[in-house]
Order: structure tokens, then sequence, then C-alpha cells
């Protein structure tokens, strides 16, 4: 085991449980200088306090503390190890005790877990994370990236296949239908979506997480920005409340695709406090 990797791990879990980066700090600011409907503009104000604390105190930004995503870069020279990779789901075992979260981890076998008949583990750390997703960078570097997935984005997330019919505008539009549809019903908003596209399920939802990784609320590409400006026309609005921002951003990464008449699309209307995210190198 690599107590250095596993300080590092447990630490980037607590800053990614309880901090907004800057750019989302940003994106929240110019939401309050340009919401137009008062009670809207006080929830984001509230919000942004809310996480103000949560970063001072180094204390979750919701209940629903998450379940850890993790998603590893490495660089064409590093290595890998077997021990690393435990190191690393130690500190998130550490992390998890730390921030404190939620305990979530269900007790029982596989029926049993799927009924939930056995009751919870007490401890946070018994909750396991989601496989982890390795990508292959140029960078001479580790670099682990933790997200926290709540549970009502996951409620509402979508992934299934679109009939394309040689246009990406068809795409965009189911797309925003979704996103119309899920930011409704979420609740938590403003919502950021993040949107995979590939040739499979599993690989829309890999670049589903990838996309939260890699996006930045200051910058949107095209089919970014419109998805954002035309899910926020349905004016749902903070906490549902009606306003101009129902939709901070969207993150978008498409994939490699088949010659086949459907896309497969994963969509994900991350809640007001998500992505809960934070970076380390290992």
């Amino acid at each position: 085991m690599n107590q250095d990797i596993v300080n590092k791990v447990a630490q980037t879990l607590v800053d990614a449980g309880s901090t907004f980066l800057q750019d989302k700090k940003d994106a929240y600011r110019k939401a309050i200088e340009t919401e137009t409907n008062p009670h809207a503009k006080w929830v984001l104000e509230t919000i942004l306090e809310n996480a103000a604390a949560a970063e001072k105190n180094k204390s979750p930004l919701c209940d629903d503390t998450g379940i850890p995503h993790v998603v590893l870069d490495v660089g064409k020279n590093a290595v890998i190890t077997g021990e690393m990779l435990e190191s690393v789901q130690e500190g998130i075992r550490q992390g998890l005790r730390t921030l404190p979260g939620r305990p979530m981890a269900v007790k029982g076998d596989d029926a049993q877990r799927l009924s939930q008949s056995e009751g919870l583990f007490e401890d946070p750390g018994a909750l396991a994370s989601a496989p982890f997703l390795i990508r292959q960078t140029d960078a001479d570097k580790t670099l682990a990236h933790i997200l926290m997935f709540g549970g009502g984005p996951a409620i509402r997330a979508k992934t299934n296949r679109v009939f394309h019919q040689h246009s990406t505008q068809v795409v965009i539009n189911e797309i925003i239908d979704w996103a119309k549809e899920s930011t409704k019903l979420l609740g938590c908003t403003p919502c950021t979506l993040a949107v995979g596209i590939g040739r499979s399920h599993y690989e829309a939802s890999s670049y589903m997480l990838q996309a939260l990784v890699d996006g930045n609320y200051h910058e949107q590409s095209e089919m970014e920005a419109f998805i954002t400006q035309e899910v926020n026309k349905a004016q749902v609005g903070p906490l549902g409340l009606g306003g101009n921002h129902t939709v901070l951003a969207t993150f978008m990464k498409v994939g490699p695709q088949r010659a086949s008449g459907v896309r497969v699309v994963c969509l994900r209307p991350c809640c007001c406090f998500e992505p809960r995210i934070a970076t380390v190198e290992l």
C-alpha cells in the first residue's frame, strides 16, 4: 500500500464532495447577474453561499454525498500497478469516512442487495466506488479525477438509441427533448447537462463521464451552447421556480461512431451541486 497515494486520494475525495471549482463559481455568479426572476435569483445566491460554507468547513455540499467515480489519466510512459489501484481504493474509503459520506452501502448477497432487505453498513467507507475508467494521455504523469454522483441525477438520466436520419440536428433535438423532461422532474436545478455519444451503451456512458472531467463552464462548443439555450427556454428555473437558468452549461463528448442508423446517447442532468469533482496527480 502506498500511503502517499492513500492520503492524496482521501483528501481529493473530500475536496470533490465539498468544493466548487472556480469555473463553476464563475458560472453561478454570471447566472445571478443575469437572472430576472427574484425567487430564482435567491436560489442561485443561496446555492453559492452554501458552497462557500461547505468549502470553508470541508463539509458535504449535499446530504446525498454521492457514489465515487474515478477517471485515471495515464501518461504514455507512466506505470499503473495493482498496488496503486489498491491504494486509490483505500484512499476512497478513508475519504468517505473523513467527508463524511452518508452510509449508503447495502448489505447482503445479490438478491438481498437488490431488495435492500438486510439494511445498510454504518461505515461510510463500505461504499464501493464505481469501476475505474482509464484513459491514455500524452503527459508523463498519472492523474486521478474523482467525481461524486448523487442519486437524483441517476434517476433522471437516460441512455438510449437515437435514429439519426443522417442529421446531426435530429440527434441534438432528441437530447434537448430528453433534457427538458428530466430537468422538469429533477428538482435540484440549475443543471449541468452531461452528454456522451458512442457506439454502445457502455461507450456512451463512459463518454458522458469524460465530458464531466473535461468540461469547463467558460468554454461551450456551438452544439453545447445550443442545447443549453434551448433547454433554458422551458423556464423551469432553479428548484423549478421559474427563471432563465434551468441549465448552467452542457458538457458533451462525441466518440467514434459506427456506420448504422442509430447513435447511442447517454444524458445525465447533473444537479445544482454537480459535477462534484477534484483532481490529483498520483
